[in-house]
């Protein structure tokens, strides 16, 4: 277990951004990960857990206590069962799987950060979600102490959410469990639009799983949302905003606001979302409310690739990326009463 102090978190993150945290530990085993949360929680030491460091904001004055790395390894396939170390690198896993033959995470390809970090957000893009596949989820308890089991159905998956995000302080995952498809080479069926079309395929057929994943891949580079040191696009958080959920009434509201404003022609975007509920792009709402790929001139912009992404063009601090942040969040609320939620934890900060 490496020791370090007053050392600076940008590094760490995909945004390039952070002060320094008073302790960095980095953990490269699971009794290692206890030991170091055991001990910060035994001195009443504030305790910030980075994996890949893809979703994380955080504030320019850094973080007051123990910053801990999961840097730990494991992948273990039995069958169709695979178990990830917490701080496995989760698109070289995905590949593992693909190359396995196994169906059911080939879509969230190129998707950057660690396993562990993958059931608290309920990773989901191109049709896919981590919640389709977790069995179980391995994680420390802090409040009782212990290593515990959750099933799928203990983790409370929904819409980027879990019981990990709801309770961000209780549980440090240390392996996930995922159960994967034999499908004789060929994917899940693919379920997104744009992954079909890419695909030349319908909804609901299946294709080769290689070919699932480089399409993906090659969607996501197109975005900007593939990891590129070179490529400030990518020094990203990849989607900085959830897509909105609204009620029957409140998506009515929102169509009234859209139609004002951009025509009676003009219908939004809408995805089913559970009875009575429907959503929505957050993509569409940034673009539509006049901040197009490229806003910005200083040194945080939005993606020159997709209107989703908030970006470090290299000399960006945190304050830069919030001033940008607030300015967006404003602007759609503005022009059609939808609030936007970030995805990203922030440190230290708040939107």
């Amino acid at each position: 277990m490496q020791v370090l102090h007053d050392v600076p978190l940008a590094p760490l993150t995909t945004f390039r951004l952070g002060g320094p945290a008073d302790r960095l530990v980095t953990a490269a085993t699971d009794a290692d990960v206890i030991d170091a949360v055991r001990e910060a929680d035994a001195a009443g030491t504030p305790l910030l857990v980075i994996g890949g460091g893809s979703n994380l904001v955080i504030g320019d004055k850094g973080f007051a206590g123990t910053a801990l790395r999961i840097a730990t390894t494991g992948f273990e396939l039995i069958g169709t069962t695979l178990e990830l170390a917490a701080g496995e690198v989760w698109t070289d896993a995905v590949a593992r799987t693909v190359e396995a033959g196994l169906a059911g995470i080939e879509c969230l390809a190129g998707i950057p950060g660690s396993a562990g970090a993958t059931p608290i957000q309920n990773v989901g893009a191109y049709g896919q979600e981590v919640a389709s596949t977790i069995s179980e989820v391995i994680a420390y308890d802090r409040r009782e102490h212990r290593t515990v089991t959750l099933s799928n159905a203990d983790c409370a998956f929904s819409y980027r959410h879990s019981r990990f995000k709801a309770d961000p302080d209780r549980y440090v995952v240390l392996r996930v469990r995922f159960e994967l498809e034999d499908a004789g080479g060929l994917s899940a069926p693919i379920k997104y639009a744009e992954t079909a079309r890419a695909l030349g395929v319908e909804p609901g057929d299946r294709v080769p799983l290689a070919e699932a994943r480089e399409t993906v891949l090659k969607l996501r580079a197109g975005k900007g949302m593939v990891l590129d040191a070179e490529d400030h696009d990518t020094w990203s958080a990849g989607s900085f905003f959830t897509n909105p959920i609204l009620t029957d009434e409140q998506f009515d509201a929102f169509r009234a606001r859209v139609r004002a404003r951009l025509g009676d022609d003009v219908e939004p975007p809408a995805y089913p979302a559970g009875p009575g509920h429907t959503k929505t792009s957050a993509a569409w709402l940034i673009d539509k409310a006049g901040f197009g790929k490229g806003y910005g001139s200083g040194p945080a912009r939005i993606s020159s690739k997709h209107t989703l992404a908030l970006t470090n063009r290299g000399s960006a601090t945190t304050e830069d990326l919030l001033a940008l942040a607030r300015e967006v969040v404003a602007g759609v609320r503005d022009a059609f009463g939808i609030t936007l939620v970030n995805e990203p934890v922030t440190v230290g900060v708040t939107l």
